[in-house]
């Protein structure tokens, strides 16, 4: 679909199956694909950006003098741009290329936390996190002899935002939370948290991991710290997300990892560094993941994130409705504000034996822990089904999903 045509299907309202046609791996092969939450699959327009750029316009960046090498960086500071504005951020060098999400929040931790946490500070996280937004500041906590508090959520996944406030004091310096849970879809309340938090003085990491994909982002408007997300989850190539800072705070923080392109000079006995964002994208990047990066948003801005958001919102209270009628399942996360995930057990069936099933029938969803122990702990259960929807699932999807799941009941009677 081109550019044009996208446009045109934003305006004559949202159509899945239109959509689908963009995404090779979903055509001709019957397979129902309910994994987006882990990586989202690529639309053609994304395969054809990483495919043109290291047939047309690849040499390495920012160091040739050569045409190809200037086209080369002029259009990955063009992917740059186009990062910013998707999520509104002030200005472009606040946008720094990462492999992840993963490892933009290790940067924070590793930069400004250890730059700024000390024994006796505290890092407030919430009990639904993805272990990525755990682990980096129980690190940090151990390093530097800070306490790491947890934010608890109720039994409907929601988090405690009273509890919340309680935690909250003089001595925390980082608020890390998720935007959207990746294990229950609940959408938190970030712009409270951001306010709460602030007004005691400490700075927000956001990971936007799984909001990305399904809403709407102006870190500006948020006025949060840092913002984190992965290419991958948003129809892009793996290997490539970025870190949102404010260009303040981007400033008083030390290089994340030394090498080429992050310094301005190096002599054995000192070395100086870059300004940023350079200074946080030591050695080469993956210019072509770039380039399918800066694709993918553009792609899903043609589509329209309203569209997709009031599509996927639509999906999630009809899978809600059908999923409640399969004797057995008990639905895991069903807070009053959730995203396109829905996670389940069904009893007397192990998930992955649920997951399996369901793969002979053509249903690919995800069964584990999903990276969040402690929302597995939370709940009492050692792992959940989880099937997450994007902008190419339909309903027709769901009722697949519901009749496979009444052929799992039947064998396991």
């Amino acid at each position: 679909m081109s550019t044009a045509e996208r446009l045109a299907l934003r305006d004559e309202g949202f159509d899945p199956a239109r959509a689908k046609k963009d995404f090779p791996i979903l055509q001709n092969t019957g397979l129902i694909f309910l994994d987006s939450a882990a990586s989202a699959q690529k639309p053609q327009c994304v395969i054809d950006a990483i495919a043109d750029c290291y047939s047309r316009d690849y040499a390495n960046i920012h160091r040739g003098v050569y045409e190809l090498s200037a086209r080369a960086t002029a259009k990955f500071e063009a992917a740059r741009k186009t990062a910013q504005l998707f999520i509104g951020a002030a200005e472009a060098r606040e946008i720094v290329f990462v492999r992840n999400t993963t490892e933009a929040i290790n940067l924070v931790a590793s930069t400004y936390g250890r730059q700024n946490v000390g024994p006796g500070d505290e890092v407030l996280i919430t009990e639904m996190e993805h272990h990525s937004n755990i682990v980096p500041w129980q690190m940090l906590c151990e390093d530097k002899g800070a306490a790491l508090r947890v934010a608890p959520m109720d039994d409907r996944g929601a988090l405690m935002l009273d509890e919340f406030k309680k935690l909250l004091n003089p001595r925390t310096k980082i608020v890390a939370v998720a935007h959207i849970s990746n294990a229950l879809g609940t959408i938190n309340p970030v712009e409270e948290i951001i306010r709460l938090a602030h007004a005691q003085g400490a700075v927000v990491a956001i990971d936007g991991a799984q909001a990305i994909p399904h809403q709407r982002v102006d870190v500006a408007s948020l006025d949060c710290d840092f913002y984190a997300l992965s290419g991958h989850k948003v129809f892009g190539p793996t290997g490539v997300g970025v870190l949102y800072g404010k260009a303040a705070l981007l400033e008083s923080m030390p290089p994340y990892q030394g090498g080429g392109s992050m310094i301005e000079t190096v002599r054995f006995e000192k070395s100086t560094y870059a300004d940023i964002p350079q200074r946080f994208e030591a050695g080469t990047p993956d210019i072509g993941g770039v380039a399918g990066f800066a694709a993918a948003l553009d792609y899903v801005s043609d589509l329209g994130l309203d569209a997709i958001e009031r599509h996927e919102r639509e999906l999630l209270a009809y899978a809600t409705d059908a999923l409640a009628g399969v004797p057995g399942l008990r639905l895991i996360g069903t807070a009053p504000q959730k995203a396109a995930v829905i996670s389940f057990e069904l009893e007397g069936v192990h998930p992955h034996d649920v997951g399996s099933i369901l793969d002979h029938e053509g249903i690919a969803v995800r069964t584990g822990h999903h990276c969040a122990q402690p929302v597995m702990e939370h709940f009492g259960v050692p792992a959940t089904v989880r099937a997450s929807f994007a902008l190419y699932n339909t309903r027709e999807d769901i009722d697949a999903l519901v009749r496979a799941l009444q052929t799992v009941r039947e064998l396991f009677k």
